[in-house]
């Protein structure tokens, strides 16, 4: 059974940092596209970053290009999202998503595995 588990999450002050991470079990890391998304209170869930199942292509929202950045260490199974200069506005609960494929998309419908997702808040 494929599983996949977010943490880093927490409460952080606007302009700080934080690092997710998602660790992947149950299957193969290689051919395996991933994807973080994250859903604010009332709001729709949305893309964030994603990358291809050997990171050589990665895709971002426009609204954290040049801040986020996304990185997986296939020795680890584990994939990463590295956060700066967080806002208010990035308050969120994350989820990572992973799909069997070679491919790279900001399409949530791409991706068949999904963790519990971890809980970011950034306080002003």
């Amino acid at each position: 059974q494929v599983q996949l588990v977010e943490s880093g999450g927490g409460l952080v002050q606007a302009g700080g940092s934080l690092r997710l991470s998602c660790a992947v079990s149950g299957r193969t890391f290689s051919n395996y596209a991933m994807a973080w998304f994250r859903q604010a209170p009332g709001k729709e869930g949305e893309f964030v970053a994603a990358s291809s199942w050997n990171s050589a292509n990665t895709l971002y929202a426009d609204s954290v290009k040049g801040r986020f950045t996304i990185a997986r260490v296939d020795a680890k199974h584990t994939m990463y999202l590295q956060m700066n200069r967080l806002n208010v506005e990035n308050t969120a609960v994350y989820y990572c998503a992973g799909g069997p494929g070679r491919y790279t998309s900001q399409r949530g419908v791409r991706y068949s595995e999904w963790g519990q997702g971890t809980q970011v808040t950034v306080s002003s």
